[in-house]
């Protein structure tokens, strides 16, 4: 059924499945972020995140189900398309060019060209890259990062992430895609993310995160959405919900919690 201006989302999903030969990875999953919330997708290994996400990413077209951005109806077929529709993904691996700079990959592929004459000849314009390199690390309280000249190479974990999510916003996109952004880090360069996880909420994007960490979903989440066996079993407002709710819904183990704390 259409979604009603009234319960209107900036990006929901209904019905989604999705079938790998005999494997039924996605069975009728619905899901819905809005403007200026953290989602976090949880579930086991094998629960259908990734594929879900790569479905709304546009990399891993879906077999059935209907997309909807600010209630209306449209066609995922693409990444492009998801771009084009103000979808980015940062993918756990970051896709990250350790031998060039900071500047250098927040635009690789995307390079302005200079004005004039040097136009002609092919010149990228260095100077505007960098003032806004600059101006979107500030934007977002990058403070790690000292120069955007450095190499990728010589940087931490948590400032790799920061790079990778900052490039994801050049586009001005209305929502992102992470996909374990915690993985692997220590507890400081963490707590980095996690911050930078909340300034994209204050800028009124919808974030979603897959993550295994609870501890990091309660810390920065809105709201967690649980799959299990490629069906959402379960959403928690983390207001009222424990870890205890949460590993029982990714388990399905019987702790007392409904099928769907959905109110």
């Amino acid at each position: 059924m259409e979604a009603t201006k009234a319960e209107t989302h900036l990006l929901a999903l209904k019905g989604v499945s999705k079938r790998f030969g005999p494997l039924q990875a996605l069975t009728g999953v619905d899901f819905e972020v809005d403007a200026g919330e953290v989602v976090a997708l949880v579930g086991d290994n094998g629960a259908g995140k990734s594929t879900l996400v790569k479905a709304i990413a546009g990399v891993q077209l879906s077999d059935e189900g209907t997309f909807y951005i600010h209630g209306d109806a449209v066609t995922i077929s693409s990444p492009q398309d998801a771009t084009r529709l103000g979808i980015t993904t940062v993918y756990q691996d970051l896709a990250l060019c350790d031998n060039l700079d900071i500047v250098a990959n927040l635009y690789l592929g995307t390079e302005p060209y200079a004005d004039g004459a040097a136009r002609a000849f092919g010149y990228i314009d260095e100077t505007a890259m960098e003032k806004r390199s600059v101006d979107l690390l500030s934007s977002l309280a990058v403070t790690t990062i000292g120069d955007v000249r450095a190499h990728v190479a010589s940087l931490s974990g948590g400032q790799r992430q920061a790079v990778a999510i900052a490039r994801s916003l050049l586009g001005e996109p209305s929502v992102v895609l992470l996909d374990e952004p915690t993985a692997a880090l220590g507890v400081a360069q963490t707590q980095q993310v996690l911050n930078l996880i909340g300034r994209l909420r204050e800028r009124g994007l919808g974030v979603v995160i897959i993550s295994h960490n609870l501890a990091d979903v309660f810390d920065v989440a809105d709201r967690i959405v649980v799959l299990r066996l490629g069906r959402r079993v379960a959403t928690f407002d983390v207001r009222g919900a424990s870890h205890e709710d949460v590993v029982a819904a990714i388990t399905g183990a019987e702790f007392g919690s409904e099928e769907d704390e959905e109110s």
